[in-house]
């Protein structure tokens, strides 16, 4: 079997894909002529997956992305040429929500701002009191794998955790599951964890954002568009947003407008960035493989 990585991958998750016996060709120079004969194309975010790609590749069998959601890959294009279309939805899990935590933390106890001023030589331990998370109410938004997972780690932390998501839902012992109007209501921290659809795009948008308590937290580690980044930016700028935490943008690398303010703090699009849990991808990926030799 010939198997396309296309995007980057980790050394060893690559070497886990390898081991399966299938011919494993990386990053090739020119795609389109790689896929001539492939029967298996992986992909991380980078590669868009086309209708006019796809009609390159007659003996593809299967598409896999290397992380969670399948926005990048047009599905109904693979569909009608016979092609399996999956993703590896478990293996970043515990480090999505991880990172979603950890901004939480570092967000309400300002510790982006403390870093880049204690850089520029400046002390300032007054300006910088934050609050705990303790005792206050994380409101989820999407309460899948990732978003149950982060509930139930802020849940041990002392947060109150709310969720909405549509039925069908998984079970809890944590999450109350509320209207999307009453956890914007209610929530001093909202985690945004909903795959991108028609339904999703540009849910936090002005109206939603007016719905929410004055001073929240947002974070987002799910996808860019969810958010409405001008909507964004003016209730950041006139402090309806306390401050709002970003993993995901619209386009990446992100050099937009919300780099001018002071209270939205960045990260890469690292959410699934650790060994471990590329690791777990590139076990997914290899046993993908194995059920198609």
């Amino acid at each position: 079997m010939k198997v396309i990585v296309s995007d980057n991958m980790n050394p060893g998750a690559l070497e886990i894909i390898k081991e399966t016996g299938a011919e494993v060709i990386y990053k090739p120079e020119s795609l389109e002529s790689a896929l001539a004969d492939a029967e298996m194309l992986v992909v991380r975010s980078a590669t868009k997956v086309t209708a006019d790609l796809i009609s390159k590749a007659p003996k593809l069998k299967a598409v896999v992305r290397g992380g969670v959601g399948l926005d990048n890959i047009d599905q109904e294009a693979c569909k009608a040429h016979g092609i399996e279309v999956a993703n590896t939805p478990g293996a970043s899990t515990n480090a999505v929500a991880e990172l979603a935590l950890g901004l939480m933390l570092s967000t309400v106890r300002n510790v982006q701002r403390g870093y880049f001023t204690m850089k520029e030589g400046k002390w300032e331990k007054k300006s910088l009191s934050g609050t705990e998370i303790h005792g206050k109410t994380l409101g989820l938004i999407g309460c899948g794998r990732i978003g149950s997972l982060t509930g139930e780690k802020a849940h041990k932390l002392g947060m109150k955790v709310l969720g909405y998501n549509p039925p069908p839902r998984h079970v809890s012992t944590f999450i109350e599951y509320v209207e999307l109007d009453e956890l914007l209501k209610n929530a001093d921290i909202i985690s945004l964890h909903v795959p991108l659809n028609p339904n999703t795009d540009k849910l936090i948008n002005s109206k939603n954002l007016s719905k929410m308590k004055d001073g929240v937290v947002l974070i987002n580690t799910a996808r860019g568009q969810i958010i409405d980044e001008s909507a964004l930016y003016d209730a950041c700028k006139s402090g309806k947003i306390r401050a709002a935490a970003l993993d995901v943008y619209c386009e990446e690398p992100y050099k937009g407008k919300l780099l001018e303010l002071d209270n939205v703090f960045f990260t890469p699009h690292i959410g699934a960035a650790t060994e471990e849990a590329q690791l777990r991808i590139g076990e997914e990926i290899a046993s993908k493989i194995r059920s198609l030799m």
